[in-house]
């Protein structure tokens, strides 16, 4: 679970971060580096640019002659029979009457023609044709252009209001009035052109991204108005088109755009005439929905747990590598089936998955191995005195054994010899039967007796067995209750079980103090506590004192042999018999060890292992 909740804090601070500024700048740059890459098949242009450059405005008496030159040009234009004229000149202001009047007049005889409207600059609303230049339009289209936040202009929104009054874009209109198409029919997902569908979703503002011409390919045609001024035979090239008149000069142009294949500004009208083309050539890049974005990482998340969960070494790494480069490659793939797929969820999310899975694992298998280096060395310490306490008794065995095999002797001296051989055999066999017993009784293996036993007889027996123990260290042993109850189950193991807690408490205790035994009934149950006023153990210990071969660093400090198995030995016990123990502690302050224990007529019948 612990693994699980930090792939999962992983995958939410990568999620979140993504959708950060920094975040959003990042996918930006990312699609931009992308866009660049991707060599996508060439696409036809029926657009052209009429464009009113440095050149046509010096040849025509700049600004002032503007308007007049631009009426002589459409007039020309006009005659070959473009497909539609899309201006991206705002002429919301008069000129001088002579001027108004002739763009007046070419407006009246060109076919299809969008105006343009802005949003005025003071917040007052749009900037519409005057009525005798909108009167001739097919269709008022709005050039707003909003470019991102680092001035690259990815995309056009296809709609603009302010308060009631809205505008589709002039890209979008052109392409409307140049098919014949009455109206644009919208839902809530897309805008419907004829049989022309453009994802365009109401939620994200009716956003076009706009598919620029790469640089390899050849590029929208360009014909400056000096040039169709000068040769009739120019005003060809427009026949048939979607033509795009507007600014291209340094000193008009004022909304220029970096695209992102180029840091180069681009004039508003030929971004316009991009946008035409998008549309036109159905060359639509689609956002991908958020919930496969969240999905992707997700899988992401999963992938690196899952490798570094079941796979090590060079294997885990370089399947963490194929996640990192998932990750990376997907947006590529993406775009080239239409769809923008941002990097940063995926980016960051592999890594900090991938780092933050391979940092646990590590310092997991490495806490792991150093409990079990740990336990080892706690065993092999164990057995060194176990081997050391056999070797005692085995040695008096052979010691004595050999005196009797090589010497002749008295009988009273053979018979010593002999009683001492026995004991130690038994001393031995005992040790040998300690652990076997924890073994079995840690696997179930244990075979117990069903027996009812007065609590009052076992404790009393095990008390007066311990109490030489304890006048030796001038211990006083209190019996402050023992009640009348009655336990069922193994009598020689619950003596084992309370002699072990009562021996434990007089060696880990000092001269001087006192050893409490006690009884009490609760409910269908009887608690057995054993208290004394030794070194006492921190909350810490107490949760590993169970563990086989475990001693505190007081209990090693003390000089008291043991093996530290007994307790364990106990808890089995205790379990078996439909128990538990628990223990009270604090350094210094002693311990109280209680053994709570079903009553015979509460017990249910025991399970034979």
């Amino acid at each position: 679970m612990a693994y699980a909740g930090v792939l999962a804090g992983a995958f939410v601070i990568a999620v979140t971060a993504s959708w950060l500024p920094l975040g959003k700048q990042i996918d930006d740059y990312a699609y931009d580096w992308i866009l660049r890459l991707y060599r996508p098949t060439p696409w036809p242009t029926d657009s052209i640019i009429l464009a009113i450059d440095e050149d046509s405005l010096r040849a025509n008496g700049g600004v002032m002659g503007l308007r007049k030159a631009l009426s002589s040009g459409l007039m020309r234009i006009a005659q070959v029979q473009p497909k539609a004229v899309v201006l991206d000149i705002i002429l919301a202001d008069r000129s001088d009457n002579e001027s108004d009047a002739a763009l007046a007049e070419a407006f009246r005889q060109t076919r299809n023609l969008v105006l343009p409207s802005d949003l005025s600059g003071d917040g007052t609303g749009w900037d519409d044709p005057l009525p005798e230049f909108e009167k001739s339009a097919a269709a008022i289209g709005h050039v707003h252009l909003d470019p991102d936040l680092d001035g690259v202009g990815r995309a056009l929104a296809l709609e603009k209001a302010f308060q009631q009054k809205r505008r589709w874009a002039s890209s979008l209109e052109a392409f409307r009035v140049s098919r014949g198409e009455k109206t644009i029919v919208e839902t809530p997902d897309e805008l419907e052109v004829g049989s022309v569908i453009v994802p365009a979703s109401n939620a994200s503002g009716r956003i076009l991204r706009i598919r620029y011409r790469p640089p390899e390919f050849a590029p929208i045609p360009v014909v400056p108005l000096k040039r169709l001024l000068d040769d009739r035979s120019v005003a060809n090239q427009f026949s048939g088109k979607v033509v795009f008149a507007g600014a291209t000069a340094q000193t008009l142009a004022k909304d220029r755009w970096i695209t992102p294949y180029r840091s180069t500004p681009m004039a508003g009208v030929e971004v316009l005439a991009n946008a035409y083309d998008t549309i036109a050539q159905q060359r639509f890049l689609e956002n991908a929905p958020d919930w496969m974005v969240v999905l992707f990482c997700i899988g992401l998340t999963v992938a690196a747990g899952v490798v570094y969960a079941w796979l090590g070494g060079w294997r885990a790494n370089t399947a963490a590598a194929t996640i990192l480069a998932a990750a990376m490659l997907t947006p590529y793939v993406a775009l080239a089936r239409g769809v923008v797929f941002p990097l940063s969820p995926g980016f960051w999310t592999a890594w900090l998955s991938v780092v933050s899975a391979a940092a646990w694992q590590h310092f997991y298998v490495r806490r792991r191995l150093v409990k079990s280096e740990a336990e080892r060395e706690r065993y092999q310490h164990a057995m060194q005195f176990v081997t050391h306490e056999m070797r005692t008794p085995l040695t008096a065995i052979q010691g004595s054994s050999e005196l009797m095999s090589r010497y002749a002797m008295p009988e009273e001296k053979r018979k010593q010899i002999a009683q001492l051989i026995h004991s130690e055999s038994k001393r031995l066999g005992r040790m040998i039967q300690v652990f076997l017993d924890v073994e079995r009784l840690t696997a179930g293996e244990m075979e117990l007796k069903k027996e009812n036993f007065p609590v009052r007889d076992v404790m009393t027996a095990c008390v007066e067995r311990a109490r030489p123990l304890a006048d030796r260290k001038q211990i006083r042993m209190t019996v402050a209750y023992l009640g009348e109850e009655i336990l069922s189950g193994d009598r020689e193991l619950m003596e084992y079980a309370f002699y072990n807690l009562l021996t434990n408490a007089v060696k880990y205790s000092p001269s001087n103090t006192e050893v409490t035994v006690s009884t009490i009934r609760e409910g269908d149950q009887c608690a057995i506590s054993v208290r004394d006023q030794g070194i006492g153990m921190d909350q810490k210990e107490v949760r590993k004192i169970f563990q086989k071969f475990y001693r505190t660093k007081k209990a090693e400090q003390s000089g008291e042999a043991g093996t530290g198995i007994g307790l364990s030995i106990v808890e089995q016990i205790v379990l078996q018999h439909g128990g538990r123990i628990d223990v009270e502690s604090a350094p210094g302050e002693g311990s109280c060890f209680t053994l709570t224990l079903p009553l015979a007529h509460a017990l249910k019948p025991l399970a034979t292992n």
